[in-house]
């Protein structure tokens, strides 16, 4: 598996993209490709999805994954600095669907920032860190129905390193 299996889509960041981005995130884990695999997930998070798609009952967004993936990782295994790149491409988000997608890389920001306490931010960029508070009252307005309560409670169940 390849990143042409996105080509596959097209256009299209449904559903069975949601799913080929979820598969091939694995795919990449299964190869010592950790950083790789988050950057996957950020893709399947970033997906049009409605919240009905059935592919969410039996694979939900990938919060508790990407906790898993950055508390899994193997030391000497490349990750990069998660918080630094959530912080990134939160602050660089564009259309389309922005406001929903800004917010669910910010809520990957929280929990990198509580699964890595101690990985910095990046000093140089300058951007206004949202509150929990904040982050729940938007992802409330832009998610999918349920979506806040998911990621309150992957928040709340994480034990740092």
């Amino acid at each position: 598996m390849d990143w042409r299996a996105f080509n596959l889509h097209g256009a299209d960041r449904g559903a069975d993209f949601y799913f080929t981005a979820l598969n091939y995130g694995h795919y990449l884990w299964h190869r010592g490709l950790a950083a790789r695999a988050i950057l996957c997930l950020d893709r399947a998070l970033l997906a049009d999805l409605r919240g009905d798609e059935a592919v969410l009952a039996t694979w939900p967004l990938p919060y508790a994954a990407i906790v898993w993936l950055l508390q899994k990782t193997p030391p000497g295994v490349f990750i990069g600095n998660p918080r630094v790149h959530f912080q990134h491409l939160a602050d660089r988000m564009n259309e389309p669907r922005r406001e929903q997608r800004r917010w669910r890389t910010w809520a990957c920001w929280a929990l990198a920032c509580a699964a890595l306490p101690h990985l910095p931010g990046d000093p140089t960029h300058v951007v206004d860190e949202p509150s929990i508070e904040v982050i729940a009252e938007k992802l409330r307005a832009h998610g999918l129905p349920g979506e806040v309560g998911q990621w309150q409670k992957i928040l709340g169940a994480i034990s740092p390193p």
